[in-house]
């Protein structure tokens, strides 16, 4: 009896201490679903990234009533349940004349990273901003965007922005594309540390992401150890596919990334991926045939096995 017990003991000590053992599992991807007519629309809707609750979907539209060529909009439900209702823009405090595109979020709710091409304040080409606002579930509550500066944004296009908290080193990262002198090709991901004082560091390539092909809109899960993005790299099904890297611990290097599949990736373009808080929702933009026009946005979730 006491040999059974310590051998339970040893187990569960093993279990918390391996991250591998104690990682979930999950299902394969489903078949990709368009959130349909309501959410779509014949212009380009990209960009998809839901809130923590999962309660509202933002992403960027060049659809009429905006205030410029592309701005973000967000589709709200009142459960999971529910369906996605109409789209409303952010309004001015977001979009501009100019582009605003490609919406993440902090895990708490409080920020919103996204890019804006050109502009006042802009460092060239596409830029990382940032909004904060004060209630996390008010949708149209976001300040003014400010630019992360100079460390983050060049005079070359950086996009697709990433944001984690990063728990279990304690120091917030963003991750991000960039075309900046120095990648291995088109749009590299690179990854940059926030420091004390809310400034960014120098980034530094993500090398185990990166290719020869763009390689672009890094998706983190919210315990780091997933990370989803686009590339038109070899080895996909079309245009650009959704590929996957895991790691064990948030201090581990990243595995080769894996093409997520036929089921999820299509002879067309998927792009723009983004992994909700459950963990098993994943939201993306394809413009495969059947679709509204240009690109619509599509889910596709996964069950623990």
């Amino acid at each position: 009896m006491k040999a059974l017990v310590l051998m339970c003991v040893v187990v569960a000590v093993f279990v918390v201490s391996n991250p591998v053992a104690a990682a979930p599992k999950y299902s394969e991807w489903s078949t990709p679903t368009s959130l349909g007519s309501i959410v779509n629309s014949p212009s380009i809707d990209a960009g998809p990234a839901s809130s923590k609750d999962g309660l509202s979907l933002y992403f960027h539209s060049t659809r009429p009533g905006g205030f410029g060529l592309n701005d973000i909009w967000v589709s709200q439900r009142a459960s999971e349940d529910d369906s996605w209702g109409p789209p409303m823009n952010l309004g001015p405090a977001i979009n501009t004349e100019f582009t605003e595109a490609v919406p993440g979020f902090s895990r708490d709710g409080h920020w919103m990273f996204f890019n804006r091409l050109e502009g006042p304040g802009s460092y060239g080409g596409f830029d990382v901003w940032a909004s904060y606002r004060q209630h996390v579930h008010d949708d149209f509550g976001w300040e003014a965007a400010v630019n992360l500066g100079p460390e983050i944004n060049t005079a070359f296009l950086d996009a697709g922005p990433s944001y984690f908290e990063n728990d279990e080193l304690g120091v917030p990262l963003l991750y991000f594309g960039s075309t900046r002198p120095g990648g291995l090709g088109g749009y590299d991901i690179y990854v940059s540390a926030q420091l004390p004082d809310g400034s960014w560091g120098t980034p530094a390539s993500v090398t185990e992401l990166n290719s020869p092909a763009p390689d672009q809109r890094p998706s983190i899960r919210s315990d780091g150890l997933e990370l989803f993005f686009h590339s038109s790299r070899p080895g996909g099904f079309g245009g650009t596919d959704v590929w996957v890297s895991t790691r064990n611990s948030a201090s581990d290097p990243w595995t080769t990334p894996v093409n997520l599949g036929a089921g999820v990736n299509s002879p067309q373009d998927e792009q723009q991926a983004y992994i909700a808080s459950d963990r098993q929702t994943l939201f993306l933009a394809s413009n495969r045939p059947g679709g509204l026009g240009g690109f619509d946005v599509y889910v596709t979730t996964r069950m623990r096995a």
